[in-house]
């Protein structure tokens, strides 16, 4: 094999007691009799072989595929080994993004049931939303899997029907996903097998929230969240309403009381709080490629003053890599973050007594998506969190 050196902006350490210089052989993970090691797998034991963690991307022609492609050409410890597509099944990669014409080696597009499993040591699922479960389902049992569609997001099956409009393919399997938002349940994916990667909104929305709901100190009625997010967030199908003419200079919302991530927030809120939350939720398209915010107005609880909510926060996130709560008075922008998988937020003391405001930058492409997903994906293959995800935000 080939062996590629890939320049880390951040100093490779491995994670649930891995030790650096790691390496997989694919299957051979598996132990000598033949019974899946997925205590080897997360201890990845040390080897005198360079070699990868082999990577399939699923679904690697939509913008989330070509952005863990991208997040994977700095990556120290992972390699694509596979990368499937629907129509564009049979291309180089390079013909469908012309943006990674530098990446060598990378292989050529394939159908999903093309890909041979043998000597892949994970999996993006980064296929539209009901078409993952039974794919997920069907991997072999010792492959980790990060899922970026909505198909394992919701725990129960009948909430999954409701909002997405079939039946859920895989309840069994649900059972044992674990929701991936690394910040505030780490310690379950460094366990899992398969992780669902949370939404984007749901991502600007509950890593300011779901602290403070578990601190007492916003009420868990009324809760307004005003989000708008960057045209890539449709996806890269072509749709009349996402024609340049139709998006630019203007801003128009969308999902309007009815989006599906409406569910996703409430589920996880409510398990914040320890009580059942409903929020107000409107999306708007915005006249821009990449980029999220979410204006989030709260009730405060017990007394409690915005600079309470600042300095909870700030307590919370001190030690994370990818998350900055801003000084008071200081704003956030999409631009800051841009390309990155930082959040930012910031929080204000509402003109109105007793309600605070705050604002969540993410970049929709990468923390609220595919940056998201290697995080995860890291903790998963017990290589240190950071890795391949260190990148500046790209600006102006």
């Amino acid at each position: 094999m080939q062996t590629i050196i890939a320049q880390s902006t951040s100093t490779p350490q491995l994670t649930n007691g891995a030790s650096k210089g790691s390496s997989f052989h694919g299957k051979a993970l598996k132990a000598a009799s033949g019974r899946r090691c997925d205590v080897a797998r997360s201890a990845l034991k040390v080897s005198a072989s360079a070699e990868k963690a082999k990577i399939a991307v699923l679904g690697a022609s939509g913008y989330t595929g070509s952005e863990i492609v991208r997040l994977l050409a700095v990556h120290p410890s992972m390699e694509v080994s596979h990368l499937t597509a629907f129509s564009n099944a049979g291309k180089k990669f390079d013909t469908v993004y012309p943006q990674h014409r530098n990446l060598k080696g990378l292989p050529v597009l394939i159908k999903d049931d093309e890909v041979d499993y043998t000597d892949v040591d994970a999996v993006f699922c980064c296929l539209p939303h009901g078409t993952t479960q039974k794919i997920v389902a069907g991997l072999p049992a010792d492959t980790k899997v990060v899922d970026l569609s909505a198909d394992f997001r919701l725990r129960d099956p009948e909430m999954y029907k409701k909002w997405y409009g079939g039946p859920h393919a895989a309840v069994d399997l649900q059972k044992e996903v674990v929701y991936g938002l690394p910040e505030l349940n780490r310690e379950a994916v460094k366990k899992a097998r398969v992780v669902a990667n949370p939404g984007c909104y749901p991502t600007s929305v509950q890593l300011p929230l779901v602290p403070l709901l578990q601190a007492g100190l916003i009420k868990t009625e009324d809760i307004i969240i005003d989000a708008k997010s960057g045209v890539s967030g449709a996806g890269r199908s072509a749709k009349v309403n996402l024609l340049y003419s139709e998006i630019a200079e203007g801003m128009n919302s969308y999902g309007v009381g009815s989006h599906r991530h409406m569910p996703e927030i409430e589920q996880e809120l409510s398990v914040a709080a320890g009580s059942d939350v409903h929020i107000s939720f409107t999306p708007h398209l915005m006249p821009m490629a990449r980029g999220m915010q979410s204006s989030i107005y709260v009730k405060l609880e017990g007394g409690a003053t915005a600079a309470d909510l600042r300095a909870t926060l700030q307590a919370k996130y001190e030690n994370e890599p990818f998350v900055q709560v801003l000084d008071e008075g200081e704003v956030p922008h999409t631009r800051f973050v841009r390309g990155s998988n930082m959040c930012s937020m910031a929080v204000f003391e509402d003109a109105l007594p007793g309600r605070a405001i705050v604002l969540s930058c993410i970049d929709n492409l990468v923390k609220g998506a595919s940056g998201q997903a290697l995080q995860n994906m890291n903790l998963l293959l017990g290589f240190s969190e950071t890795e391949g995800l260190m990148q500046q935000a790209m600006y102006p």
